[in-house]
């Protein structure tokens, strides 16, 4: 069992390096965290945390990191975001883009990558045989190192994929391991880019972005860090992008300008 001083330790240190919240989180950290000390053979969390603090390789860092963060998610999850997607913001773009045919789009808490490969999928099945006119890859970014190698694997059971459409199932997937998985085509893989990144750190785009999707990561912030974060969010959207967020998270405008267009989708002025 991790002491106070321990849960205070890993709590100030997750809260200050990638914003996430986790002082009400004690009997998860404790889960988590027992069986990893059990077979990395340390004798306490003390002694594995004065480690991480001397481990200049970033292994420990990134291990916490694996074991600290929740990386929930599923095909078509909370779908009216990609139907709006498919129904008012592609249509918007594909006039704004027409001269130079270039979207860009930013999944910021990619995950395993169920939600990228949606955009994936919804972008395709938009465009249809315009499709390979555009410049439409998807950056995707996750501070999980373990849930990005899954996400680039793309490697998913036929219980993940029931909810999606037959047709999305037989064109975007291949069968695997005796048609008990399934694999995402090698087409559909290239239209996203998985790279890990914190939230926290300076955005690095050099250019701004037409969509960013946001959803269920905020969640884990604190009210100070979630506008600060929304605020570098709105600067790095062009005008008249749009945000989604998690349909049980809450924005508030007060603070950062962002228009609502409905609950959980927003968009930035025309400025």
């Amino acid at each position: 069992m991790i002491t106070d001083e321990e849960f205070q330790r890993i709590s100030v240190y997750m809260k200050s390096n990638y914003g996430i919240d986790m002082s009400q989180k004690k009997v998860i950290i404790n889960g988590r965290l027992e069986n990893y000390l059990r077979k990395g053979g340390w004798n306490n969390c003390t002694e594995y945390l004065d480690a991480l603090k001397s481990d200049k390789t970033g292994t420990l860092e990134k291990m916490l990191v694996n074991l600290l963060t929740t990386n929930h998610t599923y095909f078509m999850r909370e779908f009216e975001h990609f139907e709006f997607f498919r129904k008012e913001v592609l249509p918007w773009l594909k006039i704004k883009q027409s001269r130079n045919n270039d979207l860009r789009i930013w999944c910021g808490a990619a995950s395993t990558g169920e939600e990228p490969y949606m955009i994936a999928m919804v972008l395709d099945d938009f465009f249809g045989i315009e499709r390979n006119k555009w410049d439409k890859k998807i950056l995707a970014t996750d501070v999980s190192t373990k849930a990005l190698q899954q996400a680039a694997a793309g490697v998913y059971s036929a219980e993940q994929l029931k909810n999606l459409p037959e047709k999305w199932k037989r064109h975007f997937f291949k069968p695997v391991a005796g048609g008990t998985q399934y694999m995402v085509t090698n087409e559909l893989k290239s239209e996203v880019l998985f790279r890990k990144f914190n939230l926290m750190d300076p955005f690095p785009f050099k250019k701004k972005m037409h969509t960013i999707f946001l959803r269920n990561v905020m969640i884990y912030f604190d009210e100070k860090t979630k506008t600060e974060l929304l605020q570098k969010v709105y600067n790095a959207l062009e005008p008249g992008g749009y945000l989604f967020i998690g349909r049980t998270e809450t924005l508030d405008r007060s603070s950062v300008p962002f228009q609502i267009i409905k609950p959980s989708i927003f968009r930035k002025g025309n400025d």
